[in-house]
């Protein structure tokens, strides 16, 4: 019987939806809260294997405690959903956009700055609205719309002020004209399983769910199905979300999430994602 781990740092409804589908195929699960753990890295991989599992599905919330974790469980020889290496390349956005790049993937011009001049020459070459990302983070966090110089000297002294060293990277893509939405898919291996519409809640213009967003289900036409799985490859592969937008010129991926949340995905369509999830993972241990 494959045994098949979860590590976690909070239970939402997509770990107990993971656990559910666990136990519908009689598998047995390692449920692991990555808060009450200490690992020894000199422990042997069969001790390390009967705490986790055979395959372990890694659904921290906080991206380096996840990435570590990554890290020292494959170090053992387990595999993990989704790889180190996947989830070094999706917690970091810039890291996201060159392989996207580099794989052909249409993505927003995307502008890149070290300090405060720097990000201010960056916004006068991009234009104004511009958007600013952190380069790791999620749920919508400290991204802002900069429209104007002024804004953007207030929002850059704030980020100088607060010395964090990712906050000094000034990350900047140009506002793209686009539909009050965006689009997120989920790519379960080799198949682009769901689609929806995320729809900003009144008087927000980031479409995030954990920011009031509102997910309808959206159809899966080819052209949709092909940029989410050359994303999906781009980044490594695995379980992913992938962020879309309509612009004049066609789609375009803003995101690519290593950790993908998909209560919303899966009211929108009523597909069991949960489901084709662990049959991924499944046949992933059975390799």
């Amino acid at each position: 019987m494959i045994t098949v781990g979860i590590t976690y740092d909070r239970v939402k409804w997509e770990e107990k939806a993971l656990l559910k589908a666990i136990k519908k195929r009689n598998l047995q699960p390692r449920l692991v809260d990555s808060k009450e753990i200490y690992l020894d890295t000199l422990e042997e991989p069969e001790e390390v294997r009967s705490t986790f599992g055979d395959i372990v599905v890694q659904r921290c919330i906080s991206h380096f405690r996840g990435l570590h974790l990554a890290a020292i469980l494959e170090s053992k020889g387990l595999t993990v959903i989704n790889p180190f290496k996947v989830s070094e390349v999706c917690g970091n956005k810039l890291y996201t956009t060159l392989a996207l790049i580099k794989a052909g993937v249409p993505v927003p011009k995307t502008l890149i700055a070290f300090t405060e001049k720097g990000a201010l020459k960056a916004l006068d070459a991009l234009g104004y609205p511009a958007v600013l990302k952190p380069v790791s983070g999620s749920w919508g966090r400290l991204i802002a719309l900069v429209k104007s110089r002024e804004a953007a000297q207030a929002i850059i002294e704030a980020r100088e002020e607060i010395r964090n060293a990712l906050l000094q990277i000034y990350y900047f893509q140009e506002y793209v004209e686009r539909p009050p939405r965006d689009i997120r898919t989920l790519v379960v291996g080799d198949e682009v399983v769901a689609a929806a519409y995320r729809y900003s809640r009144v008087g927000e213009w980031r479409t995030n769910v954990a920011r009031g967003g509102v997910s309808k289900a959206c159809p899966l036409t080819d052209e949709l199905k092909e940029i989410a799985f050359r994303a999906a490859e781009a980044v490594g592969g695995g379980v992913l979300a992938v962020d879309c937008m309509e612009s004049p010129e066609g789609l375009l991926v803003h995101e690519v999430n290593g950790r993908a949340e998909f209560r919303g995905l899966s009211s929108a369509t009523k597909i069991d994602i949960a489901d084709k999830i662990i049959d991924y993972v499944v046949e992933v241990a059975k390799k």
